[in-house]
């Protein structure tokens, strides 16, 4: 892997994500920020959308002392943005565009893109329009910073997914002298199939992905992924296994593979992550004891998945199928009472805390041993009976009763510490975990494991995400629980046997004694380790090297 080069003179990163707390990029961005500046300083920056206009923004803190010919020169040029500092380790300079202006400039943009770059829009709905209208006006604002001379020399600007892409192109066309990343993080036309139950695998090598983007209404995303693929100094993307999934599906192999890492800043040490995590243990048991009316050990094992609400990609089906198989398993070996908790974690059409389970949670003293109704659900739901997590938990009939060894719960909020249950962010709530679970179908990379083997959490996966084939190949074998991850074999056809394994790997668990669990945890953390960004970081470096290249 080639990593000597000249350093860029500037690196500008274009993202949605960008001090706006969406999903899995904005872990990616901002857990490497840290070591980015430690690298570059001030020579990156990031620029995101300022969807909040003039109220605050608690990932972002302005900054009217930073950049301020950069500022005014904006401003001249129509331009109306923020300047300051993203809120995460590393502190990044961090620029906020407001891109609502160019909403009416849209038609004449779109007809640009098509007879310049081959970008057709004509089929676009959903959030393309203000995606695009964003990414275009961060272009526009690095073209007048570049023309203004304001940043001079060699300047990298790396474009995240489609959502980016189209500022990208309009950028490279006025400012050739711009070395141009485009990293994609998931197909949009592989994430479709998936997401409409098609078999990705098995009918992988007859897939075109101009002829499913008009069977599945994705022309437009596809359009602006491909040509940004295409036309960029160098494409990128963040596994080996979405890199065959590119080359298949946009008919481009990208030039470089970014495999996400993580911050350890991010993990408390010591002392600290003991007390945070018996304070979390002791608030999820508290929870499901409320919800359930049954008193549980300090023992009790639990468990968890999380995720974007992507109920087959996520794997979050093959999970539940797990807690039932693991439920009648336990039930049939005799032993009483609750051995497991199981929680799942995600975001759904949230209306807000349960007031019934928040008043037993402040009364401290004993609240017998009814369960409250839905005892399977942690917050107000506007379509609770609709909802598809809660609908197959029931329909497998895990309903949280005094006889079921597994407790099943949905927490279906952002976990940021003042949902109005739990109170404490995801973070904390993770390191509670005695497992966690994410056994998903489509997961390009898969933040969610990393992130538990890095809070100490063994962890169960499929070879399905690129996480787990990264695992592998650390390894020099399949992932088993005793190595900290075990990465489970999944294919199209072997949904029941991936839900058994999962059931088995708890089971297991279950029995084994705290000196094996402390020790399996360890090697956990060990293999986290191995995937922190100050390793990483080198493929970066050789992405600005093949951009500079061109």
């Amino acid at each position: 892997m080639a990593t000597s080069h000249k350093a860029p003179d500037c690196i500008i990163e274009v993202s949605w994500e960008v001090c706006n707390k969406v999903g899995g990029i904005y872990t990616v961005l901002s857990s490497r920020a840290k070591t980015l500046c430690g690298e570059y300083g001030d020579k990156i920056v990031f620029i995101g959308p300022d969807i909040w206009q003039e109220k605050a923004c608690e990932y972002f803190t302005e900054d009217a002392t930073l950049l301020p010919e950069w500022k005014s020169a904006a401003e001249q040029a129509g331009h109306r943005i923020r300047i300051g500092r993203w809120n995460v380790p590393g502190e990044p300079l961090a620029i906020l565009v407001d891109f609502s202006r160019f909403f009416t400039l849209r038609d004449g943009i779109y007809g640009q893109a098509w007879e310049l770059f081959g970008v057709d829009s004509l089929h676009a709905y959903g959030d393309y329009d203000e995606a695009s209208m964003f990414s275009y006006a961060a272009g526009k604002l690095a073209q007048t910073l570049i023309e203004q001379k304001l940043i001079k020399g060699s300047v990298i600007y790396q474009a995240h997914e489609w959502m980016t892409g189209l500022g990208m192109l309009f950028l490279k066309k006025a400012c050739p002298q711009v070395h141009t990343i485009f990293t994609t993080h998931a197909t949009s036309i592989g994430r479709s199939i998936c997401g409409n139950d098609k078999q990705l695998y098995a009918y992988f090598k007859g897939y075109n992905g101009d002829q499913m983007a008009r069977e599945l209404n994705m022309e437009a995303k596809h359009s602006i992924e491909k040509q940004s693929a295409h036309q960029a100094d160098c494409f990128t993307t963040v596994s080996t296994f979405t890199a065959r999934e590119c080359q298949q599906l946009l008919d481009k192999t990208p030039d470089v593979v970014l495999p996400n890492g993580f911050e350890k800043d991010f993990v408390p040490k010591g002392a600290r992550f003991n007390a945070v995590r018996a304070n979390a243990r002791r608030r999820i048991l508290d929870i499901v004891e409320a919800l359930c009316g049954e008193r549980l050990n300090d023992d009790t094992l639990i468990v968890s998945t999380s995720g974007r609400n992507d109920f087959r990609c996520k794997g979050f089906d093959v999970y539940i199928e797990a807690m039932a198989q693991l439920n009648a398993r336990l039930k049939d070996n005799g032993k009483a009472g609750t051995q497991v908790v199981s929680l799942i974690e995600v975001p759904c059409w949230l209306l807000g805390p349960r007031e019934d389970l928040r008043l037993r949670l402040e009364q401290v003293s004993e609240f017998g041993d009814s369960a409250l109704p839905n005892p399977q659900l942690t917050h107000y739901l506007y379509n609770t009976d609709e909802d598809r997590i809660l609908q197959m938990i029931r329909s497998l009939g895990l309903g949280n009763g005094k006889d079921d060894a597994v407790k099943v719960v949905l927490v279906p909020c952002y976990l940021e510490g003042r949902d109005g249950i739990f109170n404490l962010p995801y973070y904390e709530l993770l390191s509670a975990n005695d497992l966690a679970v994410y056994p998903s179908y489509y997961e390009p990379w898969g933040y969610t494991p990393l992130e538990s083997t890095a809070f100490r959490v063994p962890t169960v996966t499929t070879d399905l995400s690129g996480f787990g084939q990264w695992v592998d190949s650390e390894l020099g074998h399949a992932g088993t629980l005793e190595d900290g991850v075990s990465v489970i074999h999944r294919d199209d056809s072997n949904y029941y046997e991936v839900a058994a394994r999962i059931a088995a790997d708890i089971e297991h668990m279950l029995r084994l004694p705290k000196t094996r669990r402390d020790a399996i945890r360890r090697k956990a953390a060990a293999i986290a380790a191995k995937a922190e960004w100050k390793n990483f970081i080198a493929y970066y470096k050789q992405a600005y090297a093949v951009a500079m290249q061109k």
